[in-house]
């Protein structure tokens, strides 16, 4: 601990900028993985089946309530915006899917993209305070009086490589995090296109076999 606190201390401003980077970081990938694992997530295909046998059955409320079971999970929402209006037409039907569809689309992969753009601001931090401590480092060669040069050079290097891997690092843990939680949301957003076709193709043929003879 007594090394990572003169590490800090010696890192200057950037190391202090990217503690706040990591931290943000980490707290966005805790949030997402909770989100896109947990709360959004489901086990679409057999959800789907459950539905479906529920709809071709022709018990619409308890498919409803079904979805109702899992309030947070997106494709559940996005099915049961479906379901709740299987009497009121095709094209009633298709908006409903389609307008839950946007609204939950924008919630699964709510800030994933910043974890891209905070692996790039780490590197570019990072870089910025490598570029300080040899600086710093030059500085020591030339104007330092001789009984200093080698403590200062030292500091100045050790300045320039601690930020370099601390930012490197971060940029690591931000790009792994991303590629899991993109992939998930990923997959959730397909799931939730495939089955919200199934369940409007049902529903559409189940409204055109109860229209009157002669329509």
């Amino acid at each position: 601990m007594a090394e990572l606190g003169h590490i800090i201390e010696t890192g200057g401003a950037p190391m202090i900028a990217n503690i706040f980077f990591l931290m943000v970081s980490i707290a966005i990938i805790i949030d997402r993985t909770i989100a896109v694992f947990f709360q959004l997530n489901l086990n679409g295909g057999r959800f789907m089946s459950q539905v479906e046998k529920l709809v071709v059955s022709d018990n619409i409320d308890k498919a409803v309530k079904l979805c109702n079971a899992a309030p947070k999970a997106a494709l559940a929402r996005v099915l049961r915006a479906g379901l709740t209006r299987a009497n009121r037409g095709v094209l009633e039907i298709g908006n409903a899917i389609e307008e839950e569809t946007l609204a939950v689309t924008p919630q699964v992969m709510k800030r994933v993209a910043a974890l891209w753009s905070l692996a790039n601001i780490a590197v570019l931090v990072g870089l910025f305070g490598t570029v300080l401590g040899l600086i710093k480092a030059f500085k020591a060669i030339g104007f330092a009086a001789p009984e200093q040069k080698q403590a200062l050079l030292t500091n100045g290097i050790s300045e320039a490589m601690n930020n370099t891997a601390f930012g490197l690092l971060i940029a690591v843990i931000c790009i792994v995090g991303h590629l899991v939680i993109s992939s998930q949301a990923k997959r959730i957003i397909e799931e939730i296109e495939l089955h919200s076709l199934k369940l409007e193709n049902m529903l559409s043929r189940r409204a055109v076999a109860e229209l009157p003879e002669g329509r």
